[in-house]
């Protein structure tokens, strides 16, 4: 069994995190993926702060193993998302889009550890300073918003520079990438796109479809013109997003397109119009499973490439 740093400090299983993602990562997968010996997380996302609560508790009556939730610190909720996680002393909060130091004392208070997603090492030692348990340092390859840099150039680098857990995150669905993670210097890894696939993922079936037949090359980048860049499976909405992008149209008139988009295709299954936020590593994802049958295979997986690894010797 794989031991690192990561799992002692949450007490799971399994070095795996599954990934926050906005209007798919809620107690049914959450619960799911702790139960299978990983860590869940619940998406805050834009939604509001009595929703969150809910999941929470919704998450608390299916496991009774560690699970998280996330929080993007630019919704308007954030602020009132934050005192309900320390009101309900979640065991982890992860945190994008943002400076969680003005929550940090009360979730520390509350007993919470507390991850947040970087993409830099700069960042990754700003967050050290403010008092982070972990960082997830996750590669430009991830779904949805995205950095410049590349999981394999960023994980060694913010490793070599904090001296607390680094999680991985980008490029990663299979035991090879966990392996791979754990060789670079993470303590464990963050996983999204493959749990979309999951058959306790709520996403609409169109869409989970659209993920087991994406290929290597079926994502697309699109804003970054406007410097908010997010990575999506390819459709007739990027292809129109990215055309309007080259003829320089407006931010604003950019924006107009996207709104509401990843609800479609969560929710209603618009593979033509929606946003399928998903990795690079799509292509490689083959089959809807279990979150216990996928978390145990990438954990035998990685299991079994780390003991031969004196193969190379």
């Amino acid at each position: 069994m794989i031991r690192t740093a990561l799992t002692e400090l949450l007490g799971v299983r399994y070095p795996i995190i599954q990934g926050g993602m906005a209007w798919v990562a809620e107690s049914s997968l959450a619960s799911a993926v702790s139960n299978a010996g990983g860590l869940g997380i619940i998406a805050a996302a834009n939604a509001p702060a009595d929703y969150v609560r809910a999941e929470i508790r919704k998450t608390r009556e299916k496991t009774d193993r560690p699970f998280g939730v996330n929080v993007m610190l630019l919704s308007p909720y954030a602020e009132e998302i934050a005192a309900i996680a320390a009101e309900e002393k979640v065991p982890v909060v992860t945190t994008g889009a943002g400076n969680p130091g003005p929550y940090m004392a009360q979730w520390k208070e509350a007993g919470i550890k507390v991850f947040p997603v970087v993409a830099s090492v700069a960042l990754a030692k700003m967050m050290q300073r403010a008092g982070a348990d972990a960082v997830i340092a996750e590669g430009c390859e991830s779904g949805g918003h995205i950095g410049e840099t590349t999981t394999m150039a960023l994980v060694p680098q913010v490793a070599d520079a904090v001296r607390i857990p680094v999680v991985a995150a980008g490029g990663i669905g299979d035991g090879r990438g966990l392996a791979a993670a754990l060789m670079l210097g993470a303590d464990g890894v963050q996983m999204g796109t493959r749990f979309l696939v999951a058959e306790e993922c709520v996403i609409h079936p169109n869409y989970k479809e659209s993920v087991l037949k994406a290929k290597d090359i079926g994502t697309a980048v699109t804003g970054r013109s406007t410097g908010h860049p997010v990575r999506t499976l390819r459709n007739q909405m990027t292809k129109e997003y990215l055309k309007r992008e080259k003829e320089g149209c407006s931010f604003e008139e950019l924006e107009e397109m996207t709104i509401g988009s990843l609800r479609r295709a969560v929710q209603e299954g618009d593979t033509k119009n929606g946003s399928m936020m998903a990795g690079q590593i799509a292509g490689l994802v083959s089959r809807e499973q279990t979150c216990g049958e996928m978390v145990q295979e990438i954990a035998q997986q990685a299991e079994e490439l780390l003991s031969h690894v004196d193969r190379f010797m």
